[in-house]
């Protein structure tokens, strides 16, 4: 039985939709109703476990999942031991270096050598302000990184951005883009080479994100 690892959060109800694309059904995950973390699909050829995104690499290095998708930022961050399938191209943000909208900052080189920078993506953002070769203190953090340089915790913060919407209510500003980000199809770097169900599978999904894209 193939075993996929599925993102939790904005990635879910499109993942879901392709899989059903190669007739995996978990749309079971989609249910309000309950808090299922794993299921069978209908036809039971695959079980779905429903993980974090960050965490959705990681079952998939270790063997645990076969196959998943992620997005982008996540591999970039992370470096996990996966293979990269496909651009599956839904999902798209960027990720940016942001400013209170009043700092008067107009790039990134603009930031004072030593100042914070709060983020989530912690390698990301120093690998950035290191390609810049200016010397920054990255500040990691979980959660609301806006509140960086609202509260003077922080110059600047690098963060994801989809719409800008939370930039804008919360006074940012974007400076620089880092890189862009889509969900990826992921795979144990051995199983899918040897297994042929799940060649098939892959060969589905990627065609129907194909199509889609095109479309």
């Amino acid at each position: 039985m193939i075993t996929v690892a599925l993102p939790k959060g904005s990635l879910l109800k499109e993942s879901i939709r392709l899989f059903q694309s190669a007739g995996l059904d978990f749309s079971g995950f989609l249910d309000s109703s309950h808090r299922q973390l794993q299921l069978t699909d209908s036809d039971s050829q695959a079980r779905g476990l429903l993980v974090r995104a960050q965490d959705v690499p990681v079952y998939v290095e270790y063997g645990q999942a076969q196959i998943g998708i992620v997005g982008y930022d996540v591999l970039r961050e992370k470096q996990p031991q996966v293979a990269h399938l496909a651009d599956l191209g839904f999902g798209g943000c960027h990720l940016s270096v942001a400013v209170a909208a009043n700092s008067g900052y107009q790039s990134a080189v603009d930031l004072p050598p030593h100042c914070r920078v709060a983020s989530k993506f912690v390698n990301s953002a120093r690998q950035y302000f290191q390609s810049l070769d200016l010397p920054v203190e990255i500040v990691p953090l979980s959660g609301s990184v806006e509140l960086g340089p609202i509260t003077g915790m922080s110059e600047a913060i690098v963060d994801l951005v989809s719409t800008g919407r939370t930039l804008k209510e919360n006074n940012l500003i974007e400076l620089e883009m880092l890189y862009h980000s889509t969900a990826r199809l992921i795979a144990h770097p051995l199983s899918y080479r040897v297994d042929d169900r799940l060649s098939e599978v892959i060969d589905q999904l990627r065609t129907a994100s194909q199509s889609a894209v095109t479309a």
